[in-house]
């Protein structure tokens, strides 16, 4: 019987982990009007922290939803054949039918990727890598020589905006990273031009004496994947014309409230300085940009690597999303899901 993935219970502050989800057995599909897929591997992202609260939307005794790619084992539909690969948002279970409506929404991965690359259809070419994207190319939309600070730059996103900065824009990139171990990689094998390792930095104060250590004319761009002594760092840092794209906080994820963060608007004014929030789904389902072609073009150039933390197993579910928040992985949090585990 195919395997599902279930919320067993809210978390509203602290670390996740295992106890909070359970493995329940579901009947095998039927087709309908659409296909029946297998899942080959499923992501775990920070943004489903928020989800698992409890004003969240997933809830206990109900699946997990998130993003996976997978294989098409039967079809209805005359745009899917047998064999074809996808990436989707669906329930983390393992073999399940999908109806027409919902298949339209796949993103067509075949012709890019093989089946042993299909993890990339979660982490490059899917949320993590349109999220670098679309807040590189089309928020911050950078300039050759300009400076970027990247935070979280050992991480699925903050990996991808550097080494996209350095490889397709020829920016100067610093990163900020957990530990001396981190920061070797994200200079070593991301090819960032500089690392700040932010646990050696008690204070905003700190951080902005070590970004200003490497920057001292100041940094043009600021990708936030963090937020708190990052933010206020990078906005005392942020030169005239300075651009800041916001995709995500997670120092503040497993806090019961959120923190507040200062912001001096009035020197934003003759500055000309803009922060701008956004999120991945209009470059992820192809409403701008050309995010998979271009990033599917990047990556067979050698100008984006793929470094993933893998687990094994849809039970290893709570594992590899609490190493997210107990930086525990280096580039993309993937969980694969082996074809010939007995259904």
């Amino acid at each position: 019987m195919p395997k599902t993935l279930v919320l067993k219970t809210c978390l509203d502050e602290g670390i996740p982990g295992p106890e909070h989800f359970e493995i329940r057995e579901s009947p095998w599909p039927n087709i309908g009007d659409g296909v029946i897929v297998r899942l080959l591997t499923v992501s775990a992202d920070p943004y489903m922290r928020y989800r698992i609260r409890s004003d969240g939307d997933y809830k206990p005794g109900e699946p997990m939803l998130g993003l996976v790619a997978g294989k098409i084992l039967e079809s209805n539909l005359s745009d899917w054949k047998a064999g074809d690969l996808f990436g989707s948002e669906l329930p983390f279970t393992e073999i399940q039918s999908v109806p027409a409506w919902k298949a339209k929404t796949f993103r067509r991965l075949t012709g890019l990727i093989s089946e042993d690359q299909i993890s990339f259809g979660v982490g490059v070419l899917g949320m993590p890598g349109s999220t670098a994207y679309g807040g590189l190319v089309d928020i911050l939309q950078p300039k050759e020589g300009e400076t970027i600070w990247v935070s979280g730059a050992a991480g699925a996103v903050g990996s991808t905006v550097g080494m996209m900065a350095k490889q397709v824009f020829n920016c100067i990139v610093i990163g900020s990273a957990g530990g001396p171990e981190k920061c070797q990689i994200v200079k070593e094998q991301f090819g960032f031009d500089h690392c700040i390792d932010y646990k050696m930095c008690r204070s905003t104060k700190d951080l902005v004496k070590s970004l200003r250590h490497v920057a001292p004319a100041g940094i043009d761009m600021y990708f936030e994947n963090v937020g708190g002594m990052h933010f206020e760092a990078a906005m005392q840092c942020l030169r005239p014309k300075g651009r800041v794209a916001i995709c995500g906080v997670i120092s503040d994820y497993n806090k019961s409230k959120m923190s507040p963060n200062k912001i001096y608007v009035s020197n934003m004014i003759y500055t000309e300085q803009t922060v701008q929030g956004f999120h991945c789904l209009p470059w992820l389902q192809g409403e701008r940009g050309q995010f998979l072609e271009d990033m599917a073009l990047w990556l067979s150039e050698g100008k984006v690597q793929v470094r993933e933390t893998v687990f094994d197993g849809l039970d290893s579910f709570g594992s590899a999303f609490r190493a997210l928040f107990e930086g525990g992985n280096i580039g993309k949090v993937v969980i694969n899901l082996s074809p010939k585990s007995k259904l």
